[in-house]
C-alpha cells in the first residue's frame, strides 16, 4: 500500500487513540503517538514515533511536527490553554480533528417530550461547558472538524458490564453508542474527507433506552440490571446521517450496527479490564 506524505499526530493516546493508531497504520498513514507520560507499548513499533504532550505544559508544545495533521483525544479545555496552543499551530495547511461528546447538545426539551427528539449536527449546545468552548473555538477559529461522539464500547469497555456493575440501571433514559472500530474508521474518514470547520455526530444511529438493552442482558446472557431508579431523565437521540454520507464518500460502512452482535462478540472474547461508559 502507498503511504500518505502527511504524518498523523494523535494528541492523547488513550483507549480510541489505539484503536485508531493500528487502523491507520494498516491504511499506510505513518503515526506519531503523544500522552503526558511514558509511551503505551501497545502502539510501539517500526512504523510508530512518539512524543510527550502536555497540554498543560507549554514545553512541550514544540514536540509536535509542524506538518503533521492532528487527532485531538482528549477534552479541548481550558479555554485558554486551548487557545494558546492553537496559536502554534500556524505552519502549512494541516488537518485537525477534534473528538468531543454528544453531551455538549442542551437538552432543554420538556420532560414531556418522549421519546426525546432527534438531535442533529444543527442543535445547540452548551457553551457553559469548558469542553465544549474549546471545541467550539477550535472549530470556528481554526477549522477544526468535530466529531460529537457518543458512549464509546469495544473490547475491554462492554455495556454488559456496566449493567453488571451498577454502574447504569434499567431506566428508560435513552442512551447512544458507538463501537470504537466504528469510531476508528470516522476519525480516517474525517482527516481524509471531511469538511473543515463542519460537525459530525458518530454514533451507531440507533438510541436505545437502558431498559432495552437490560432486559436483551437478561434474556440472552442472564446479566440482570438494578431497576431504574429515575424516570425523569429522558436522554438523547443522535442522528448520525451526516456520518453516513462522509462514510459513503469514503468508501466506508459501519461494521457494528448490530448492538447485540457486537455484545455477543465481545462476551466471546477473553475477559479484560472493563472500563466505565
Amino acid at each position: 500500500m502507498a503511504r500518505h506524505p502527511t504524518p498523523i499526530v494523535i494528541l492523547g493516546c488513550g483507549y480510541a487513540g489505539r484503536v485508531f493508531h493500528r487502523l491507520a497504520i494498516a491504511h499506510g498513514r505513518s503515526v506519531i503517538t503523544t500522552s503526558r507520560g511514558a509511551p503505551d507499548a501497545s502502539t510501539q513499533d517500526t512504523e510508530t514515533n512518539y512524543r510527550l504532550f502536555d497540554l498543560a505544559r507549554p514545553d512541550t508544545w514544540n514536540n509536535i511536527p509542524v506538518d503533521a495533521d492532528l487527532l485531538w483525544c482528549f477534552p479541548a479545555a481550558p479555554l485558554e490553554q486551548v487557545q494558546r496552543f492553537a496559536s502554534t499551530l500556524t505552519a502549512a495547511p494541516r488537518t485537525l480533528v477534534v473528538l468531543g461528546s454528544t453531551s455538549a447538545y442542551d437538552t432543554a426539551h420538556r420532560p414531556t417530550d418522549y421519546p426525546p427528539p432527534w438531535i442533529d449536527e444543527s442543535a445547540a449546545v452548551d457553551l457553559a461547558k469548558p469542553r465544549v468552548q474549546g471545541e467550539e473555538f477550535l472549530r470556528r477559529h481554526h477549522r477544526a472538524i468535530l466529531l460529537r461522539v457518543a458512549g464509546i464500547y469495544g473490547p475491554g469497555r462492554s455495556p454488559l458490564d456496566w449493567i453488571r456493575t451498577g454502574r447504569v440501571t434499567a431506566s428508560r433514559k435513552y442512551v447512544n453508542l458507538i463501537h470504537v472500530d466504528d469510531l476508528a474508521t470516522a476519525c480516517l474518514a474525517a482527516l481524509e474527507r471531511g469538511i473543515p470547520g463542519e460537525t459530525y455526530n458518530v454514533s451507531d444511529g440507533t438510541p436505545r433506552t437502558w431498559a432495552e438493552i437490560s432486559l436483551m442482558a437478561s434474556r440472552r446472557w442472564n446479566i440482570h440490571a438494578a431497576p431504574g431508579r429515575d424516570d425523569s431523565a429522558t436522554g438523547k437521540r443522535i442522528s448520525n446521517k451526516k456520518l453516513l454520507a462522509l462514510f459513503e464518500t469514503s468508501g466506508n460502512r459501519l461494521r457494528h450496527p448490530d448492538l447485540t452482535r457486537a455484545l455477543q462478540q465481545l462476551q466471546n472474547e477473553p475477559p479484560s479490564p472493563a472500563t466505565g461508559p
